[in-house]
């Protein structure tokens, strides 16, 4: 069995670019300023691991049903991804601008974040479109490739999520998610129809 880095780039890029414009990004970067950066990222770390590892078993389920049918829902997901991308939203708002809360402790910190982004994951755009992906790829790369990007944007946000917010739009960042949705809909619905 080989490890299929098409499958992986395209889990990476997909899940990335559905999770910048995610409340776990915004909730990362305001916790990374008011707590250890480091352990708020173990703690995301950690319940994107789970979500990803539940989303691909779910995935896999998937995967034993007819491959037509699973491809027609699929595609149908990812339509719907790309609308929710499209459409937007008022979220817009990268949360409150309080006075800075007391720096918690190690674990508290962990616990913190490990539990708002565990909470905040259930049933998000990300979870859907790993399970997707796992549906009709080979769940290994998907797993790997979508933590990844996970645990990219909570860095990206810790570190650099000011400038993003600055900087880029996030109905730019909205937008190219959205058509790479779009895309993935259309190429998955080619391949149930058509094989």
């Amino acid at each position: 069995m080989t490890f299929n880095l098409v499958t992986f780039f395209t889990a990476f890029v997909v899940i990335f670019l559905a999770e910048l414009p995610d409340k776990s990004m915004f909730a990362s970067l305001a916790m990374g300023t008011r707590m250890r950066p480091l352990w708020v990222w173990l703690g995301t770390t950690s319940a994107f691991g789970i979500h990803v590892g539940i989303a691909v078993a779910a995935g896999s389920v998937l995967s034993l049903l007819p491959r037509t049918l699973v491809g027609v829902v699929a595609a149908a997901l990812f339509a719907f991804g790309a609308y929710t991308l499209l459409r937007g939203g008022d979220e817009d708002d990268d949360g409150e601008a309080g006075a800075r809360a007391p720096v918690l402790g190690t674990w508290a910190t962990y616990a913190t974040a490990f539990t708002v982004v565990f909470v905040g994951e259930w049933g998000d755009l990300t979870q859907i479109a790993t399970a997707n992906l796992a549906a009709t790829r080979e769940p290994l790369p998907v797993a790997l490739g979508a933590l990844l990007a996970l645990m990219a944007v909570s860095a990206l946000a810790l570190r650099a999520g000011r400038f993003i917010a600055d900087r880029v739009p996030l109905k730019v960042v909205r937008r190219i998610g959205g058509l790479v949705m779009l895309v993935l809909a259309t190429w998955t619905l080619a391949e149930a129809v058509f094989g």
